[in-house]
C-alpha cells in the first residue's frame, strides 16, 4: 500500500510541475523534493522520466480532457454543434484563470522534436483523441461522415490556435475562435 500512495504522490506532484512548468523544466530531484517520496519510490513505479511523464500525459487525458473539457461541453449544449461551441466558452474560462498554463499535449510535443520519441508519440495520440472526439460530434451535427476528420481539423486548429493566442495574452482568445467555429459550421451546413 505504501508503493501505491508513494506512486500516487509522485505522479499528483509530477502532474502539478509539469502541467504549470513543462516537462523538461522540471526534473525527478525537484519531484522527489516536493512529493516528499524517496529516489528509490520513484524509480520503482516509474523506470525513468519519460515513463513519469507518459503516466502524466494519460491522467492529463483523463482529467482535462474527459473529465473537464468534454463533460462541460455536454453539460453547456444540448445539441452536438452547441457542445462544439461550448468548447470555446469553456476555454474562455480557462484563459481568464490565473493558473491558465496552455495545453500540456502541445507542450510536451513541441518540447520533444525527435518524430519517434515515445513521449512524443503518445502526446500526437493524445491530441489525435481530442480530434475523434471533435469528429464525432460533428458527425453527429451532420457533416458527413467522409467530410468529419478533415472538419476536426479544421476545428482542431481553432482549439490549439486559441490556445496559443491565449499563452500570448489574449483573454478572448475563447470568444474570438468561437465566432470562427461558427462559420465554420454553417459553412458545412450545419446549424447552430
Amino acid at each position: 500500500m505504501a508503493s501505491t500512495s508513494g506512486r500516487e504522490r509522485i505522479l499528483e506532484t509530477a502532474y502539478e510541475l509539469f502541467s504549470r512548468y513543462g516537462t523538461k523544466a522540471v526534473g525527478v530531484d525537484r519531484i522527489i523534493a516536493e512529493s516528499g517520496a524517496a529516489k528509490m519510490t520513484l524509480y520503482r513505479n516509474f523506470a525513468s522520466k519519460d515513463e513519469l511523464i507518459l503516466a502524466f500525459l494519460q491522467r492529463r487525458e483523463e482529467r482535462w480532457t474527459r473529465a473537464w473539457l468534454q463533460s462541460e461541453a455536454e453539460a453547456r449544449a444540448d445539441t452536438p454543434a452547441g457542445r462544439l461551441l461550448a468548447i470555446f466558452d469553456v476555454f474562455g474560462e480557462w484563459f481568464a484563470r490565473e493558473d491558465f498554463e496552455g495545453c500540456s499535449f502541445i507542450n510536451v510535443m513541441l518540447e520533444i522534436t525527435d518524430p519517434d520519441h515515445p513521449v512524443r508519440q503518445a502526446s500526437v495520440r493524445h491530441l489525435t483523441a481530442i480530434r475523434a472526439y471533435v469528429a464525432d460530434l460533428a458527425e453527429q451535427a451532420g457533416v458527413p461522415a467522409d467530410k468529419a476528420d478533415a472538419f476536426a481539423r479544421q476545428w482542431h486548429i481553432l482549439m490549439k490556435g486559441s490556445i496559443v493566442a491565449a499563452a500570448e495574452g489574449d483573454h478572448d482568445a475563447g470568444t474570438r475562435a468561437r465566432e470562427l467555429g461558427a462559420l465554420l459550421l454553417a459553412a458545412r451546413g450545419v446549424s447552430v
